[in-house]
């Protein structure tokens, strides 16, 4: 018995790391590509970010904190032909089972990922 709670506490462990890293990659993807059919860069944020809080509310990592970072390789418009975007998600998973030790929080894991959207050559564009 003294030996089967430690490993119970492992595996339960493992498992929420291991949503929590499905979660996190679905997010990077679904942000991606949410920034890259916006129409500009501020649509584009606010997409991603709406994206990757669902795909994290998907695997029931809705309180999961989440940062969100993009960069891509025309800085002055990522929207423009031949652009690559990468979203960068990061997110901390509460460890299961453990108190708060001595006043330094919940024990957590952290956990980022990372996805590429080429942004199209071709782009319609709108006639006056």
């Amino acid at each position: 018995m003294l030996l089967l709670l430690p490993m119970l506490w492992i595996v339960l462990s493992v498992f929420e790391v291991q949503r929590g890293a499905f979660g996190v990659e679905a997010a990077a993807r679904s942000a991606a590509r949410a920034y890259v059919l916006a129409g500009d860069d501020a649509t584009g944020r606010q997409r991603a970010e709406a994206a990757a809080r669902q795909a994290l509310a998907d695997q029931g990592l809705e309180d999961a904190p989440l940062e969100l970072r993009v960069d891509c390789t025309v800085p002055a418009d990522c929207h423009s032909g031949t652009s690559v975007v990468t979203v960068v998600i990061g997110a901390r998973i509460d460890l299961p089972f453990l108190p708060d030790l001595l006043g330094a929080g919940e024990p957590s894991f952290a956990l980022d990922a990372a996805h590429s959207v080429p942004v199209g050559r071709y782009q319609e564009v709108s006639v006056p």
